[in-house]
């Protein structure tokens, strides 16, 4: 009789063994069957996704990046290419390899560009710049992403994500800004879409936070022979 029971006993232990995994899978789990199972990835919002963004640049002081500039409109199509340094509180410098020595320069001031070759460099007033700077302020670091794009909405690409909204109080003239970031909130492209139809997309690669800069790194200084006069607002 003992071992008749013995036998019954890891019989039912065996039995056991099989359906209550069967029951995990097939019934709506009891707590200790949910407990096993492993937590899933949520994906990031859009509040999520703009506060990693303002932190990764909000604590830089300086920025040096390379950038591919392609801006399509008015009836013509031109891409760019070079080394863009910026620093706070607005100040950039373009130094374009896509045309070889071209050169943009905004200090607090006056902004500056010139091409190797002309007889004359351009002067604007930097206040007249503004909407030139508006699809990189976000790389300054001085502003937040929520406070200044409205209907944000937010889309995965691959690794990525893609950013989209309208600038505040620009919607008579800029239709969309996308941005794509990492996921550790660097920017990797922007797309500004104006609602004439003209577009200006950047790429952006190589970036390195606080680079050291000269003194005088956002002064224009004009070559031999070449007169600096006013000049109107560059595209």
């Amino acid at each position: 009789m003992t071992l008749i029971h013995i036998s019954k006993t890891r019989s039912r232990h065996w039995l056991a063994a099989i359906w209550l995994p069967m029951v995990c899978l097939v019934s709506a789990a009891p707590s200790w069957c949910a407990s096993a199972k492993p937590d899933l990835p949520t994906a990031p919002t859009v509040p999520e996704i703009c506060k990693q963004v303002d932190r990764h640049y909000n604590r830089l002081h300086s920025l040096s990046v390379q950038f591919t500039e392609t801006y399509q409109g008015m009836g013509m199509k031109r891409t760019e290419s070079g080394t863009l340094l910026l620093e706070k509180p607005g100040l950039m410098r373009w130094d374009y390899s896509n045309p070889a020595g071209k050169l943009f320069v905004i200090n607090e001031k006056y902004g500056y560009s010139y091409t190797p070759g002309d007889a004359q460099a351009q002067r604007y007033p930097a206040k007249q710049l503004e909407d030139f700077r508006s699809p990189l302020r976000f790389l300054l670091g001085h502003t937040r992403i929520e406070k200044e794009l409205t209907n944000l909405t937010l889309a995965q690409k691959g690794a990525e994500y893609e950013l989209r909204g309208v600038p505040k109080d620009m919607e008579q003239r800029v239709a969309e800004v996308d941005l794509t970031v990492t996921a550790d909130g660097a920017i990797e492209a922007i797309q500004w879409k104006e609602t004439d139809g003209a577009t200006t997309e950047f790429h952006l690669s190589g970036e390195m936070p606080n680079p050291p800069l000269a003194a005088d790194t956002f002064s224009f200084h004009p070559p031999a022979g070449v007169a600096v006069v006013k000049g109107m607002a560059p595209i």
